[in-house]
């Protein structure tokens, strides 16, 4: 049987009617395949698109990091704004949705690499497209080489430090002065290993490396600069996928939220919006994690010419910051996790405080809370797209919210 594809779903793959779901195929193709369920495999293209073109990276087809590199980069910049505008439109939202802004290649500044003992010694990568099989790459088009370099290194963790049976995951971030490593699922640590792992950060120079919740070394503090103040993050913590996207969303918020006097951050990280605030604006910055809300108060009272920052662990899920606490401040910014913030976002609606940016990695979720906050009297004058994970269906956007219909 031949399938037309009539548009994408939100994960990248093809739909025809049916619902049927081919994975990497575009609109107005025609394809063949051996359906199973509601999904196509061995999928063959028997008309291609005129947005398709030849993937850049040789691992495409099976690594599970890009799901859009068959599609030029017009057609996924305007398919990743379309989505934004017609999540908020399922909602019943109408906005200016602006030209997406897109990290560029080779700038993703982290990895989570898999690797494993084998008979021969090791093998890392990523994991294969909806598979747990590890795909050794050669190249990335996505990664910082750095981080990319970070891949041999993942296989000399795993010779030493995991057994043939578990998948070692190997997280390898890029920080101002070297990578910074967080290995979990390592085997028990005893001096040996830990001597052997140490003298492998000094090899690779690594900042950092830790294994689970054990330092094995800390050669230089990992630091990451929001704007051109000074962070350590814990290991593992939370960081924009690029510094383009990083700085692009600073750039967004810190517009948007120039002339408020006292802002209150929520889900504030490290401070990636609180730090360069306080350049200008006293801010109470709430934070679910216990050692990044650590890492934000040293970066505050380290960095010099800051208004005061009061940076608080508290988990706003379970105990959301109440309205009658926020009708104090000019403005929030509130940057939750894929889940959106129901019960933050409520609170917020009744405050009545006069200005929010909401930064947000679902656009789902970011459109359902911006109901809430709409139906409250806010006007959602724009949302901004910002793609930091090139190829993938991922999207992170800001959006803002009024009460007084002047401030825009």
């Amino acid at each position: 049987m031949e399938y037309e594809i009539i548009r994408l779903g939100r994960q990248g793959d093809g739909v025809a009617e049916g619902p049927v779901f081919a994975p990497l195929t575009l609109p107005q193709e025609i394809v063949t395949g051996v359906r199973e369920g509601v999904r196509l495999r061995e999928v063959r293209i028997v008309k291609p698109s005129d947005e398709r073109v030849k993937p850049g990276c040789q691992h495409f087809k099976a690594c599970g990091g890009c799901q859009l590199q068959h599609a030029s980069d017009g057609f996924v910049a305007s398919w990743k704004a379309d989505l934004v505008a017609s999540l908020l439109s399922e909602q019943g939202l109408e906005t200016e949705v602006r030209p997406i802004m897109t990290s560029p290649k080779l700038s993703r500044r982290r990895a989570g690499f898999a690797a494993r003992r084998t008979k021969r010694g090791a093998m890392a990568g990523l994991h294969g497209r909806a598979s747990d099989i590890i795909v050794p790459l050669q190249n990335c088009d996505v990664l910082h080489p750095d981080v990319f370099a970070g891949l041999g290194l993942a296989k000399q963790i795993a010779t030493r430090a995991s057994s043939r049976k578990a998948t070692l995951s190997v997280t390898v971030t890029l920080s101002e002065v070297g990578l910074d490593v967080l290995a979990k699922g390592a085997k028990s640590l005893n001096g040996d290993l830990h001597q052997d792992l140490a003298k492998l950060a000094r090899e690779h120079d690594l900042a950092r490396l830790v294994c689970d919740d054990e330092p094995i070394a800390v050669r230089r503090p990992p630091i990451q600069r929001f704007g051109d103040l000074a962070v350590v993050p814990p290991p593992g913590a939370f960081l924009q996928a690029t510094k383009h996207g990083e700085e692009t969303l600073q750039s967004l918020v810190l517009d948007f939220l120039a002339d408020a006097k006292t802002v209150v951050d929520l889900f504030a990280g490290c401070g990636t919006f609180a730090l360069p605030l306080a350049k200008r604006s006293e801010v109470l910055a709430l934070e679910g994690d216990k050692a990044m809300t650590a890492a934000l108060n040293h970066g505050w009272r380290n960095n010099q010419g800051l208004k005061k920052v009061q940076a608080l662990m508290r988990d706003l899920f379970r105990d959301p910051l109440l309205a009658e606490d926020l009708r104090g401040f000019d403005a929030a910014v509130i940057d939750p996790p894929r889940a959106g913030a129901a019960a933050q976002t409520a609170e917020l609606a009744k405050s009545g405080i006069p200005r929010i940016a909401y930064v947000s990695c679902d656009p789902a979720t970011f459109a359902r809370d911006a109901k809430v906050l709409v139906q409250a009297g806010y006007d959602l004058p724009w949302v901004q797209p910002v793609d930091q994970f090139r190829w993938s269906p991922h999207i992170e956007l800001v959006g803002v919210f009024v009460r007084d219909h002047k401030a825009r």
